[in-house]
């Protein structure tokens, strides 16, 4: 038998063979080819740079076709992918970016601000938002705008940019999301519109319209910001409500004028062409998600039907991305300036007719920090006759205190006794222990309409004073490295300043007053000590510029009771006046004659119960 030997130009031939094999298989098959499946599970920057092959683009795959087919139908077309990058506009004053899966906002930049951390304030980014519809067609597929793809059509216009994202059935078969972008400010309208449509959706299913949003940290506070990020919407004719600020909430309204979701000093503003006839709103707070980050706060959601006309939709829709900033929204339609919480009932008419325009004039010509100093000072001399009447009273009480204690001890074992005797011995003297509580309730709803006013006003934001970078947020002069519960991880000194004026305030309100001890009840005194540590605790989080009010408040309060006691009232003629009175006889009438009798009464039954 012959033995066989190695043949070289045999190998060489099977090499070379071999490379002419490769070389065609690489020429001739297809280039960056894409499994067109994964594109629903892509990110929004994969899908803004993937390229598609153009063969699999010009001749449809067979394969391919027949599943989409079979699980779109006849609409299998709006689900096949292009190889369009996302469209970005530059406004004045916004940055917008629209993905073509989808056709909705995927970023969207505030120019003229920034957060926190000095960066880029963003409304819309990183998939926190989703604007969706969801069809159902005529053999029972749910079909969800969201998973479409749209072919855009950029145009300039002297007004704007015109946009049009269109998703094709065929020719005459479409979805279009019609954007236009103003040269500048924060509105935008969207038109959704179909047409030819309505033999393929089915009728009797309206569309269903989806808009959530997870709202971005954007205040060095979280849990000072979360307290006025909130869910607000316009109903009926002027009515104005909110869902919870805390928790999950969730309900169903009618006659939606607008939705409102507001990040305290920005907001996303719905505004739709009519009113909405019902809607599903949800509010979720996700500050105590500890997964989240803290890159947002509050998660917000809105779903209601739309209203084909011969099945077809032709819906406007006006948004507004942008501060939340009274008077900005006061010039715009309708009343989007009542998403601002100014106060309920008689303390939000006193900031919108008052502390708006007040401050508004003085922090045009004056620094923030100084106009409200200056604004403070106003309001202490126009509530000065107010102080006058209850420092008088507090004079009285003291005056008054000897007899009173007096009383205490006579009547100690007598509650009702000693209760009469004491109102028997106002009477005379022509003083009203409820006189001095009397100035404190006329100036309640003016603090607490300022309370309501600095957290909310929106020039506030980023303007600086003394040590104060940010008259919106606390100012911190010391880090602590670490968190000590209800106050902090930092040491505010506006809440310290204003804790300090209300000790000596406190202390001067109480000393003056008569404040004997009552069996059973706590000691008076210690509200000297426990109002100004409420202060120091519940303020430190605070915005700076309210902890700055009351400082000048009740620093101000202060001088002008010292002004009163040593220049305008007079302790000696005061106490003279009181003997006198003590020595005429007086008729008790009217509801201290009531009193009496009541106290009488209770007196009598008393000791007939003890035969």
């Amino acid at each position: 038998m012959e033995e066989k030997k190695f043949d070289p130009y045999q190998f060489i031939g099977f090499i070379l063979i071999a490379l002419i094999l490769t070389w065609m298989l690489y020429e001739n098959g297809p280039k960056n080819d894409q499994d067109q499946d994964q594109d629903s599970i892509v990110s929004n920057s994969e899908q803004a740079n993937e390229v598609s092959s153009p063969l699999l683009n010009q001749i449809p795959d067979s394969i391919q076709q027949q599943q989409r087919v079979s699980s779109y139908g006849d609409l299998g077309n709006l689900f096949v992918s292009n190889s369009i990058p996302n469209i970005k506009v530059e406004t004045e004053n916004i940055h917008y970016e629209i993905k073509t899966k989808g056709g909705q906002l995927t970023q969207l930049l505030l120019n003229d601000f920034y957060n926190y951390e000095s960066s880029e304030l963003r409304l819309i980014d990183n998939k926190n938002n989703d604007f969706n519809i969801i069809f159902s067609s005529i053999d029972g597929r749910v079909l969800n705008t969201r998973d479409m793809y749209f072919t855009p059509r950029l145009e300039s216009k002297p007004e704007g940019m015109q946009l049009e994202m269109k998703a094709n059935v065929s020719d005459n078969e479409y979805i279009i999301f019609d954007y236009f972008f103003p040269e500048n400010g924060y509105m935008h309208t969207m038109n959704i519109r179909t047409l030819g449509l309505s033999k393929l959706i089915n009728a009797a299913t309206s569309p269903t319209l989806e808009w959530k949003t997870d709202v971005f940290r954007n205040s060095r506070s979280i849990d000072y910001e979360n307290r006025y990020t909130e869910f607000t919407f316009g109903y009926e004719v002027d009515r104005v409500d909110y869902l919870s600020l805390s928790g999950e909430d969730k309900e169903t309204r009618q006659d939606l004028r607008w939705i409102s979701y507001r990040q305290h000093f920005f907001s996303a503003i719905l505004i739709p062409d009519s009113p909405i006839k019902e809607a599903i709103l949800t509010s979720k707070d996700l500050v105590s998600e500890i997964e989240l980050e803290e890159k947002f706060t509050k998660s917000f959601s809105t779903s209601y039907a739309l209203n084909p006309v011969r099945g077809e939709l032709n819906s406007n829709l006006k948004f507004y991305y942008g501060p939340t900033d009274y008077k900005a929204l006061q010039k715009l339609e309708g009343d989007l300036e009542a998403s601002i919480p100014m106060g309920w009932g008689i303390f939000g008419w006193i900031n919108r007719i008052i502390f708006l325009p007040l401050f508004g004039f003085l922090s045009s010509f004056l620094s923030y920090g100084i106009a409200i100093i200056i604004m403070t000072v106003i309001v202490r001399l126009a509530m000065s006759p107010v102080t006058y009447k209850s420092y008088l009273s507090q004079i009285k009480m003291k005056v008054l205190r000897p007899d009173i204690d007096v009383l205490n001890e006579k009547y100690k074992d007598d509650a009702v006794k000693r209760q009469q005797e004491t109102m028997a011995l106002y009477s005379r003297a022509g003083a009203n222990p409820m006189s001095g509580c009397i100035p404190a309730l006329i100036q309640l709803p003016v603090f607490y309409a300022l309370f309501s006013f600095f957290p909310v006003a929106f020039v506030l934001r980023d303007k600086s004073f003394l040590w104060a970078d940010d008259l919106s947020s606390y100012d911190s002069v010391l880090n602590l490295g670490f968190s000590i519960p209800f106050y902090g991880d930092h040491v505010s000194l506006f809440p310290i300043l204003a804790s300090i004026a209300i000790f000596f305030y406190t202390k001067m309100t109480t000393g003056q007053q008569a404040m004997p001890q009552q069996p059973g009840m706590p000691n008076m005194k210690i509200i000297i000590y426990l109002m100004p540590l409420m202060m120091l605790f519940f303020f430190n989080n605070y915005a700076s510029g309210l902890s700055l009010y009351y400082f000048v408040s009740n620093l101000l309060t202060i001088i002008l009771m010292l002004v009163i006691k040593n220049y305008i009232i007079d302790d000696a003629k005061i106490h003279a006046k009181i003997e006198e009175n003590k020595k005429k006889p007086k008729k008790v009438g009217g509801f201290s004659s009531r009193l009496q009798k009541a106290m009488e009464d209770a007196e009598k039954q008393k000791k007939a119960g003890r035969k």
